[in-house]
């Protein structure tokens, strides 16, 4: 069968308007940018010639949410190779920032929205490792000043930096116990009257083999002249892990404790109210796990009861949901395949809708996830993953308002 000219023309024109289409790229939706995005701790290690671990300096990663979607930037600190935490601080009216906790060397610094930096504390410990591990801000001492509870490696410093009158900020250290390192610090108010109450997770030096590693949590009451009480007596066990918190909704806060496992045992969450003795925490959950090192609350439904999320080492992610006084807590996995040496998490509400989102480091996969309730079911989205093959350890999450952000390169 012939073709006339005319026919192959008009069929190589549709031919090549159908090409011509496959290569158009759709107009790509944009999305609703958010006020807040997420502050991302991070020891970054690369490797050596001989393919040992290489620590980097220090990296913060901003992860922000604009109308093109997710975009990570990040700033260095060659003073440190390890960010533990960073935050928002406010030390006085008006004055806004990031508060952030290196480690090796270990340094307290308040970073202005502008890019410009203010050391707070620095401090060579004396042990083998010397870093800002953990801290938390409030008015401790009800002057209305926000002051931050700061734990440390090692040694066992549990220490109080506030702004003083002069400008500048004083450091008090509460507690030191040499041999021992604290992972931990929250605040909160467990016996309702109204003064914020520091606890802390004090254990011996690390160990990864399963053998006992004793340890306890300890309170502090600054604005009382309160020192060190022991609130929960773990035995040849220990908790990198604590979070106070009113998640049964009774109005007081209470203490949960992730207690880490001894050699073929699991993970156990312990409650404690004010008046519990050390030793006899109530049984939350148990966990198929040898380590959880985040606990996180929040309303992931807008239901008005919280939830309580717990991110073990390997077993994934877990919802711990409160049942009726005295009975058992209702445990859910969200997602086994998520995991990381942290697994840091946070729920925490960035669109502003009145329900959590949870984001989640999975250092596993190199990628940062988010996980929105839909129908009473977790949605998880991959909203960045790493495209290098370095190693990542992250160490928090936090959430933080855009303007506060330094520009990048800063």
């Amino acid at each position: 069968m012939r073709i006339s000219l005319a026919v192959s023309v008009a069929l190589l024109i549709l031919f090549l308007g159908a090409c011509a289409q496959e290569d158009q790229v759709p107009p790509q939706p944009s999305v609703e940018p958010l006020p807040t995005g997420i502050l991302v701790s991070l020891a970054v290690l690369d490797t050596d010639d001989a393919g040992n671990p290489l620590p980097l300096p220090a990296q913060l990663g901003f992860l922000v949410r604009g109308e093109s979607g997710w975009a990570f930037h990040a700033l260095e600190d060659s003073d440190s190779n390890v960010f533990h935490k960073a935050m928002t601080y406010t030390p006085s009216p008006g004055r806004a920032g990031i508060l952030t906790l290196g480690g090796t060397k270990a340094i307290l610094r308040f970073r202005s929205p502008d890019g410009a930096t203010e050391l707070l504390w620095e401090k060579d410990f004396g042990g083998q490792f010397s870093r800002m591990r953990d801290a938390e801000v409030a008015d401790l001492y009800g002057d209305g000043v926000s002051a931050v509870a700061v734990a440390t490696h090692d040694q066992g410093v549990v220490a109080i930096v506030r702004p003083d009158p002069a400008g500048g900020f004083q450091v008090e250290e509460l507690d030191q116990e040499p041999g021992a390192i604290v992972h931990e610090i929250e605040i909160g108010d467990l016996d309702g009257d109204g003064v914020p109450e520091i606890y802390a997770t004090p254990s011996a030096v690390n160990r990864l083999d399963g053998s006992p590693q004793p340890g306890s949590v300890t309170r502090y009451v600054p604005a009382t002249g309160e020192g060190r009480v022991v609130v929960a007596d773990l035995g040849d066990r220990h908790a990198k892990e604590i979070l106070a918190d009113d998640v049964d909704g009774d109005g007081r806060d209470e203490l949960y404790v992730a207690v880490e496992a001894v050699s073929g045992g699991n993970v156990e969450i312990l409650r404690f109210d004010a008046n519990t003795d050390p030793q006899a925490g109530t049984l939350v959950a148990t966990l198929d796990d040898t380590l959880c090192r985040f606990l996180t609350a929040g309303d992931v439904d807008g239901d008005g009861h919280k939830e309580m999320v717990a991110a073990a080492r390997n077993s994934g992610l877990w919802m711990l949901r409160p049942g009726q006084p005295g009975s058992a807590w209702e445990v859910i996995s969200i997602d086994r395949d998520s995991g990381g040496f942290e697994h840091a998490s946070i729920l925490t509400d960035l669109d502003g809708d009145g329900r959590d989102e949870l984001y989640v480091a999975s250092d596993d996969d190199g990628e940062i996830r988010s996980y929105v309730w839909q129908d009473g079911e977790p949605v998880r989205e991959v909203i960045y993953a790493y495209a290098d093959s370095l190693n990542r350890f992250t160490w928090n999450l936090m959430p933080v308002p855009v303007e506060l952000i330094p520009p990048e390169g800063s």
